[in-house]
């Protein structure tokens, strides 16, 4: 998928919405797609946080102790609480069908989060949100 195309596949979601092109052309230098085949896991429950991730396109499972807890598809991001914090995942995010993400490092997220103050907003509002809903998030 070309830069342009992740672009506006970024655009669309919820997250980048407010962002100008110029923002969103920064977002996209720093991110790298993945592909994920169906039943990898692309977080482990207990494991240090080293990425963030955004869904561009499929499903993931998000399962706390081995009990499934939620289901996301494009448009949802995973890794936060952990980047954020520098805390081992609480939860196991596996692919439930092919997917395409985008993914940031500890360093591109925190550069992200300092060049973007309304994206860090929209970041830190939905960890948030997270936490007080199941405790202590359900997809970190």
């Amino acid at each position: 998928m070309a830069r342009t195309e992740i672009d506006d596949k970024l655009q669309s979601i919820p997250m980048f919405s407010g962002l100008s092109k110029r923002e969103l052309r920064s977002v996209s230098r720093l991110m790298t797609q993945i592909e994920v085949a169906e039943g990898r896991e692309l977080m482990t429950e207990g494991e240090p946080g080293r990425e963030f991730m955004i869904i561009v396109e499929g499903e993931a499972t998000v399962r706390k102790k081995g009990r499934k807890v939620a289901t996301l598809g494009a448009g949802d991001f995973v890794g936060e609480l952990s980047v954020l914090s520098g805390q081992p995942r609480n939860a196991t995010v596996e692919a439930a069908s092919p997917m395409t993400v985008e993914a940031l490092n500890r360093r591109e997220f925190m550069s992200l989060l300092d060049e973007s103050p309304k994206l860090a907003k929209k970041i830190l509002l939905g960890a948030i949100v997270r936490l007080q809903s199941v405790g202590t998030g359900p997809t970190d």
